[in-house]
């Protein structure tokens, strides 16, 4: 997987940390690259489960699955994937070509007329601030076993993997201003998606906005500090750079809100939609980008996004016609009541996504026989019976942190990294780890979804008869995700979903020191191996690697995956253009160009 996020429900707050291939169960397929669409008008109406926070979704505190979607419809990239897990160029926005092999040397050109809806350019200083951010070229941090600094500067608080954009040095900008060219030192099997894919959000953050906001004159005065701040030497570090940490300081921050700015800097497009009202923890209402011509363009003129959590109350809001499209927590009940509606069309899969249950290396689960003893009480196939099995009734517990069940590469994995220990709960062989100890363990969860509040039920219930004093520590929806990595709990409850193409989303969640690695996961071995991972681009060899990194993983009792998110999506047979079941992260918004009121 290239990029993972937190989703929902069934979702996460990123995605699957999986090198993921097409897995899902597609329900037909659509043309999701024309872009002659004719408009039609009108507004559609989409449900989501969790609430809206940052304009920037690809921060540690901002990679929630809502953000990345709405900056999805709001900003374009060089190239988006389609329902079949296909990568498909934007040519209309801007043009990415291989130079070269050897060295591994990639072009990227954004077109003429491609604007910020304030009017300036898309251009090189853009580029260049999302280059910086994804390349962690400039960090000299160096961690310790807990993934804290103890010297040295991290800038800039990217969510995603820096392994594969730190091979290349700072890049050369074109003379037309439009593009810049990166050369890498080592080959990167994930060039393609690396840079500037819709999918992560497009090429999201204004460098021009960025740069004032940080003191400097513009966007030129930004490609002049990245281009004479040296490289980040964790063996050297150097003093911090006040300048770039003011650039990431901002760019970490500065696009964090629940409601919409006064300043309207803080939420430009450059897409195909510009949101244009926030109601905070209730809705937000996306309106065509007129000026927008440079992609596929949408046939209605306005998104209107509501935040309901609960499943029966999106079917009910879908039902009552006050909404179009509902992607509620999938369960028999749910599909239940929405084949009991006339008029809707139901589409449901796999997801690319698992939930998980991950536990601090600090604290209390410092000592590893505790975490391993909390381990033997996670009543992973009470959980699968309670939440999956009605919908799944092949559903199984998930026996890895790399694959998911129907991947090439999973059932080797699974026989071979230890996961049988913890088939059953174990709640003696917990006693004993614990050898009379009564260990306080805080857990964290979306309170609002019920999935997720269902299986803390039932952890809880199973850890106290070993002895674990287990404390609610569940949060809004709103909230928990801000919440991951603040070391305010013990072990978390949540999920990733992700791209279903590429590999670095395997450092992104389990590399020492890596933003999406909450819990503080630390494996010389796995880090080395997960190097070797991103330069491999033989297929087999990618298999290979993950199984050897998914043993360690769990050799260092890191948690327990609990099971593949089944996902369903319902729309009401008014709108069009529906036509298929995303398993991504992007899910039904993926061809959201293509949704239409129909008469």
């Amino acid at each position: 997987m290239r990029f993972a996020r937190i989703s929902k429900a069934v979702g996460v707050a990123a995605v699957a940390a999986l090198a993921l291939s097409a897995c899902a169960a597609n329900q037909g397929t659509t043309d999701g690259g024309s872009t002659d669409s004719e408009s039609t008008g009108g507004s559609v109406r989409v449900v989501e489960v969790n609430a809206f926070s940052s304009f920037n979704s690809n921060t540690a505190n901002g990679n929630v699955d809502i953000n990345g979607k709405i900056a999805y419809a709001t900003h374009s990239g060089f190239n988006y994937i389609t329902d079949e897990l296909k990568v498909e160029p934007l040519e209309d926005f801007g043009t990415y070509e291989k130079v070269s092999d050897d060295p591994l040397t990639v072009k990227y050109t954004v077109n003429e007329g491609v604007n910020w809806s304030d009017g300036e350019p898309v251009d090189a200083d853009d580029l260049m601030l999302l280059w910086a951010v994804n390349s962690g070229h400039f960090n000299d941090a160096t961690l310790n076993e807990e993934g804290e600094t103890v010297s040295g500067t991290t800038y800039f608080d990217y969510a995603g993997d820096t392994s594969g954009l730190s091979l290349t040095d700072v890049p050369e900008i074109g003379d037309d201003g439009r593009s810049i060219t990166m050369t890498y030192s080592e080959p990167f099997a994930d060039w393609e998606i690396a840079f500037g894919a819709m999918t992560d959000g497009g090429v999201q953050t204004p460098a021009h906005v960025v740069a004032e906001k940080a003191g400097l004159a513009d966007g030129d005065a930004l490609i002049e500090l990245i281009q004479n701040t040296p490289a980040g030497d964790p063996a050297n570090p150097a003093p911090v750079n006040e300048e770039l940490k003011a650039v990431a300081d901002f760019w970490n921050t500065g696009f964090d809100t629940k409601s919409l700015p006064s300043d309207a800097s803080l939420y430009l497009s450059n897409g195909p939609f510009i949101v244009s009202a926030i109601d905070p923890e209730n809705s937000m209402t996306l309106t065509r980008n007129e000026d927008y011509n440079w992609g596929p363009e949408p046939k209605i003129d306005e998104i209107i996004v509501r935040y309901i959590g609960d499943a029966p109350a999106q079917v009910q809001a879908l039902k009552n016609g006050e909404v179009d499209i509902i992607a509620p927590q999938a369960s028999a009940d749910t599909v239940d009541q929405l084949e009991a509606i006339d008029g809707v069309t139901i589409n449901s899969g796999n997801q690319l996504s698992y939930d998980h249950v991950d536990l601090n290396y600090t604290g209390v689960f410092a000592d590893q026989n505790v975490r391993t003893a909390f381990m033997k009480v996670i009543p992973r196939q009470a959980i699968v019976d309670s939440i999956v099995k009605k919908l799944n009734p092949d559903a199984a517990p998930l026996d890895s942190e790399i694959f998911l069940s129907d991947q090439d590469g999973y059932e080797d994995s699974a026989a071979n990294n230890g996961s049988s220990e913890f088939a059953e709960v174990d709640v003696e062989g917990a006693k004993e780890l614990l050898a009379g100890a009564t260990p306080e363990v805080r857990i964290m969860y979306n309170k609002d979804n019920p999935n997720r509040s269902d299986a803390y039920t039932l952890i809880a219930q199973s850890a106290s008869e070993a002895g674990f004093k287990v404390v609610d520590g569940g949060l809004g929806a709103s909230d928990w995700g801000s919440a991951l990595g603040t070391g305010t709990y013990d072990a978390s409850i949540f999920g990733w979903i992700n791209s279903g193409v590429g590999v670095t989303g395997v450092p992104q969640i389990f590399k020492t020191g890596a933003a999406s690695n909450y819990n503080g996961f630390s494996s010389p071995e796995a880090d080395a191996l997960m190097d070797q991972l991103i330069l491999e681009t033989d297929v087999e060899k990618q298999k290979e690697l993950q199984i050897q990194i998914d043993k360690l993983i769990w050799d260092s009792s890191y948690g327990l995956p609990l099971f593949q998110s089944p996902g369903v999506d319902a729309h009401s047979d008014k709108i069009g253009g529906i036509n298929s079941y995303m398993p991504n992260q992007t899910g039904v918004w993926w061809n959201f160009w293509e949704w239409e009121v129909l008469d």
